[in-house]
């Protein structure tokens, strides 16, 4: 059994709790998230959509999930790191409005100066260096992560 206490006449409160409509869509806004393999991309979208963190396996190729915030709807785009795979980042960079770029802050030097590389690379990419980048470094968790200073 259900009560409301609608002031100052309930044909009103039932009007206000039903006949609003639909709510007004949300804005969505189109992401691409690269980094290496293994930094940790898939396990961050996964999370954001509140996903079980079992079973995640490395991305081949790509992947789009919709992230659904209160306020907006993010449409990311996961590139899959792999070597054979980075070569064509490039053609999925059309029609993002931002980027995430992950990296593993305890990975080896030379992974990091190759997650450098493709970042920088990224960051002069013409469809992409006007745009706004979240650099994320993951794993701080690890006994091996380093501060962001030293990343």
């Amino acid at each position: 059994l259900l009560f409301f206490v609608c002031y100052p006449l309930p044909w009103q409160c039932f009007r206000a709790l039903c006949c609003k409509g639909p709510p007004p869509p949300r804005p969505e806004y189109d992401l691409v998230c690269i980094g290496l393999t293994g930094s940790g991309k898939t396990s961050l979208l996964s999370q954001l959509c509140s996903e079980s963190p079992e079973n995640i396996v490395s991305t081949t190729g790509f992947s789009i999930k919709a992230v659904p915030f209160q306020n907006a709807i993010l449409n990311v785009k996961e590139l899959g790191g792999a070597d054979n795979i980075r070569k064509y980042w490039s053609r999925y960079y059309q029609g993002s409005q931002g980027v995430i770029f992950v990296l593993d802050s305890a990975s080896s030097e030379d992974d990091l100066e190759t997650a450098r590389n493709e970042l920088h690379s990224a960051l002069q990419h013409p469809q992409l260096c006007t745009l706004p980048f979240l650099i994320l470094a993951n794993h701080q968790d690890k006994p091996a992560a380093r501060s962001i200073q030293e990343v």
